[in-house]
């Protein structure tokens, strides 16, 4: 039975504000406690504002404090571009975040008589777990990458990224055996079977596939009825990104197709979000000849810079369609967030967005080259924009296939099916290392 279950998650962040994979263990422990299933959480103190805000003093929320450590290698990594400060100081901070989890974790098992363990982030799937040893079943996951650019955009990375990577990838296998997690872990859960295959030789064999992200309808609530079309009421077609403006979500693309699609329909731009980009991408616009502003009229863009969820939900509900023509996009939560709200949505066909997204319900644009995707969105946009009918067919062909299988409800179903199995068929730590020690011999 599920109240007989006592879970705790550990995670490196619960957040919404950070977004991405920080909000993955955050929708566990939502719905869980909202059910009223014994679930502990343990995450960085950095997301202590935001928890302490949605759960005052909860005594089931456990901070793992900042130390010179974390500040040091969060200076060094402001100085380097993303990619690479993600998989050095950054990889170096969580390391050290689970390293503080370990003692504490071993102490909340045995006080709290915890069944089960989860380890929902990082979702590399090649990073190492440092989580193990606490005599109760570990599941981690769902883990989503494996991937890499468009063949057409290998060159994306510079190269003292490519070398990391590289160098990263080799080092996986080893890494796994210094730090066990995985390869002692009950359960593996993957979003797919790129994930699967990235997984490292040697960790635990008892792979499930399972997609990551969900949707929680509470925010992003289907409207009762979808308008005629969509949203737009002054023959406009708001089109509207969300997310990081990071160099791999391409949004320099966005704004050349955009440039070339309002020239043959009437149609404005949001971007929400905020990052290393913005600068840039102002800039670009400025280049091209886009009006910018608040409240921006046909033809123009808007950069609002970052917003709170709840405001970013009802500015989707108020645009027409989601564009995302990002080129590493490994999960995409902001496309099931627009489907939820009957939005239609245009997107790299490339990774996370192909496990949502078919012809039903979008548009997928192949990323041949740079030109390819440029022109691929205008003509997408310019065609959505011209019939308000296929709009509204495919935002509620979106919102039935969120509510049939991406609502965070389902999503928790199947992942208390998840820990049970992982209990029913758990072997203890000892004898599984002594039959590891056989094997391996």
């Amino acid at each position: 039975m599920t109240e007989e279950l006592r879970v705790l998650i550990a995670a490196e962040h619960a957040s919404a504000r950070f977004g991405g994979e920080a909000a993955l263990p955050l929708h566990y422990f939502r719905v869980m406690r909202k059910r009223g299933i014994p679930v502990w959480l343990v995450t960085h103190a950095r997301t202590r504002d935001e928890l302490s805000a949605l759960y005052p003093n909860d005594p089931n929320i456990v901070y793992i404090e900042d130390t010179g450590w974390h500040r040091a290698m969060w200076r060094i990594g402001q100085r380097l571009p993303d990619a690479i400060s993600y998989v050095t100081t950054g990889f170096l901070s969580r390391l050290s975040t689970q390293w503080a989890q370990r003692r504490i974790v071993k102490a909340m098992v045995r006080e709290h008589r915890i069944d089960v363990v989860h380890q929902p982030m990082p979702v590399s799937p090649r990073e190492p777990s440092m989580l193990y040893g606490f005599g109760v079943p570990v599941v981690i996951g769902p883990m989503n990458g494996g991937m890499d650019y468009p063949p057409a955009f290998r060159r994306h990375r510079g190269a003292a990224e490519r070398w990391l990577l590289s160098a990263g990838r080799a080092s996986a296998a080893w890494l796994n055996r210094l730090m066990p997690g995985k390869r002692r872990a009950a359960t593996l859960l993957v979003a797919n079977q790129r994930t699967r295959d990235a997984l490292p030789a040697g960790v635990c064999e008892h792979v499930v596939e399972l997609v990551e992200n969900g949707v929680d309808l509470g925010v992003w609530r289907p409207p009762p009825a979808l308008p005629h079309g969509g949203a737009s009421h002054d023959g406009v077609t708001t089109f509207v990104f969300m997310g990081r403006l990071v160099d791999w979500k391409a949004v320099d693309l966005l704004l050349h197709a955009f440039a070339r699609a309002r020239q043959r329909a009437p149609m404005r731009l949001w971007v929400l979000g905020d990052g290393s980009e913005r600068a840039s991408l102002e800039a670009l616009a400025k280049r091209l000849g886009l009006p910018t502003g608040p409240d921006a009229a046909a033809g123009a863009i808007e950069f609002a810079g970052w917003l709170p969820q709840s405001v970013c939900a009802a500015r989707l509900a108020d645009a027409d369609v989601l564009v995302l023509p990002s080129l590493l996009e490994c999960g995409g939560a902001v496309v099931l967030e627009a489907m939820s709200l009957g939005k239609p949505v245009i997107a790299t066909a490339w990774g996370g967005p192909l496990d949502y997204l078919d012809a039903s319900c979008g548009v997928l644009v192949a990323p041949a080259s740079r030109d390819a995707i440029v022109e691929g969105f205008a003509a997408a946009m310019v065609g959505l924009a011209a019939s308000s009918e296929r709009r509204r067919v495919l935002g509620e062909q979106g919102l039935r296939k969120v509510e049939s299988d991406f609502d965070w409800e389902l999503k928790v179903d199947g992942m208390l099916d998840m820990y049970r199995a992982a209990m029913q068929q758990r072997v203890p730590d000892a004898q599984r290392m002594d039959h590891r020690r056989k094997t391996e011999a």
